[in-house]
């Protein structure tokens, strides 16, 4: 059985998320991503503290699928760092995770 993953990306804008989005789903690398439109981020960054607003997606994935979905982030997204934190989903409606693992590869 696979271990079901949720992942978090943060992106400078809309256009970004959204290609990212596509471009974990069409190779169904993910069963979904939801875009959360506006956050306001506080975080460090060369010695600064930095406060912006992002986009947040959140994958919902298999295990198996991280590393070609970090590749495949990493390779598109405009940041010198790119969030990307995974994190176990350990319950859930079981015709939910059924679903979520037949839409992912």
């Amino acid at each position: 059985m696979s271990k079901f993953i949720l992942i978090l990306v943060t992106s400078p804008d809309i256009n970004l998320a959204r290609s990212l989005a596509k471009a974990a789903l069409e190779p169904k690398l993910a069963a979904c991503a939801n875009i959360i439109p506006s956050i306001e981020s506080h975080y460090w960054w060369k010695d600064k503290l930095e406060k912006e607003r992002e986009v947040l997606i959140l994958f919902k994935t298999v295990e198996e699928n991280i590393p070609e979905l970090e590749q495949t982030i990493c390779n598109l997204h405009t940041y010198d760092n790119p969030e990307f934190i995974a994190i176990p989903i350990t319950s859930g409606n079981q015709k939910y995770l059924n679903w979520l693992s037949e839409n992912t590869n």
